[in-house]
């Protein structure tokens, strides 16, 4: 088996350690004994921005917030599947993530972060969802293994009833607030219906070729 190379770290602020490593050609980041990310498994990362793009109703100039960068899976879906008047705003809270696109994972990147669509801003996702009032189209969650997250406890707000009710005010009619998760959340699922969304539940496997752990995706509609 090839050896497992590590070629970062990076402090979450209010979290733990994440680690980037590489063997052969895939890339890996990890908390703890927990691997979060891996480039082999994108499949559902893509479907949230494709599935949440197909319910948008102008896709060639929507306007969209992405929590969290990771490995690019969700931004480059996105700008495939968008028209050339669309407006991406990428918030990530840990800049060496964006280090690590530009520097040894700049191939998997494949220019993205340089789209002219598409603007960066190092921000934690819950104050970009606080300071906007009816801003976005759709509203793209994937900064943790979902509601019960393992990388930053400060997450849970996004989650919570107060965070559901700034995401909505923050979609313009007919938006769409699309979540992530590892695994199914009944409780949270039910939370989102009692925010006032009108909501789906997609189960998507995690490789592209179908295969794979099923993960969860919610696209919650504002009426």
């Amino acid at each position: 088996m090839i050896p497992r190379e590590q070629l970062g770290t990076a402090k979450v602020p209010g979290g733990a350690e994440l680690r980037l490593y590489r063997r052969g050609g895939d890339f890996m980041i990890v908390l703890e004994r927990n691997e979060l990310m891996n480039s082999r498994m994108r499949g559902s990362e893509e479907a949230l921005a494709t599935r949440t793009i197909a319910r948008l109703r102008d896709a060639a100039a929507a306007r969209l917030l992405v929590g969290g960068y990771g490995m690019g899976f969700t931004l480059r879906a996105a700008l495939g599947a968008l028209g050339p008047r669309a407006e991406l705003v990428v918030a990530e809270l840990v800049p060496e993530i964006l280090a690590w696109a530009r520097g040894p994972m700049a191939a998997l990147t494949a220019g993205c972060l340089d789209d002219p669509r598409v603007r960066v801003v190092a921000a934690d996702v819950a104050d970009a969802i606080a300071g906007a009032a009816a801003a976005w189209d759709a509203i793209l969650l994937d900064v943790d293994n979902g509601p019960d997250g393992l990388v930053r406890a400060a997450n849970d707000r996004l989650y919570s009833r107060e965070g559901l009710a700034a995401a909505k005010a923050a979609l313009r009619p007919g938006g769409v607030l699309a979540i992530w998760s590892a695994a199914p959340d009944a409780a949270f699922a039910r939370r989102l219906a009692q925010a006032g969304f009108a909501v789906e539940e997609e189960a998507v496997r995690a490789r592209e070729n179908g295969k794979g752990p099923r993960h969860v995706l919610w696209f919650a509609r504002r009426r």
